[in-house]
Parts: C-alpha cells; sequence; structure tokens
C-alpha cells in the first residue's frame, strides 16, 4: 500500500511544480504583445530590397527578387536601425509574420556600390 501512495504523492509534487514554473512573473504568455520591450518567439525571415516609401511607423519596400510585390513592414521602438534610411536605398529587413502583419525587427541600409572607373582618378 505505500507504493501507490507515494506515487500519488510524487505525481501530486510535480504536478504543483509544473504549475508553479508556468505561473512565474517571468514567464511569457503565448499571445504577449511587443509592448513588454522584447519581441515575441516566432520564426524570422529576412528580405532585400529598395525602399519606396517610409513613414515613422511603416516601410514600404520592393525586394530585389523579380516578380515579387512591395512589401510594408511596421516599425515600431523595438525596431533596430542601422543607417540612414531613404526613399532609394537599398536595405535588408529581418521581420517576422504576426497576425497577417509584418513586424520589422531590424532595418540596415546598405551603401550604394562604387563603379571601378569612378573610384580611381
Amino acid at each position: 500500500m505505500g507504493q501507490p501512495v507515494n506515487a500519488i504523492v510524487s505525481l501530486g509534487i510535480l504536478a504543483m511544480l509544473t504549475v508553479g514554473v508556468s505561473a512565474s512573473p517571468g514567464a511569457s504568455e503565448p499571445g504577449e504583445d511587443t509592448v513588454s520591450g522584447t519581441w515575441p518567439l516566432m520564426p524570422t525571415h529576412a528580405v532585400r530590397g529598395v525602399v519606396k516609401s517610409m513613414t515613422a511607423t511603416a516601410l514600404v519596400v520592393v525586394p530585389s527578387r523579380r516578380n515579387t510585390n512591395e512589401m510594408t513592414f511596421v516599425l515600431s521602438p523595438l525596431t533596430h536601425r542601422e543607417g540612414q534610411m531613404t526613399v532609394g536605398a537599398t536595405v535588408s529587413v529581418r521581420y517576422r509574420i504576426h497576425n497577417q502583419t509584418f513586424l520589422a525587427t531590424a532595418v540596415s541600409t546598405h551603401p550604394e556600390k562604387r563603379s571601378a572607373g569612378l573610384a580611381q582618378k
């Protein structure tokens, strides 16, 4: 009779530990927004293209791949920005897809390539 009681007590303790870990203050919720200061855990994608237009909260990029439509990304205070973003600049965008929205996690600009003839005088 001692072994079934030990098994039940062990399962009870295990269940309590599992609930305690998932309810801890540092645990992230599955639907947690980006308001908390970190990006939700979702796969990251990347694209390179030319900036068509931009605002403080949105970036429209025409990807370098042919036969691809323009992509609109949401910019937030959490978006890491590197370089001077201007219309016509070539950029690389890392993004996550959340509720059919492209959330930009990082945007970096690429310097214009100079031809070899112009570099030498």
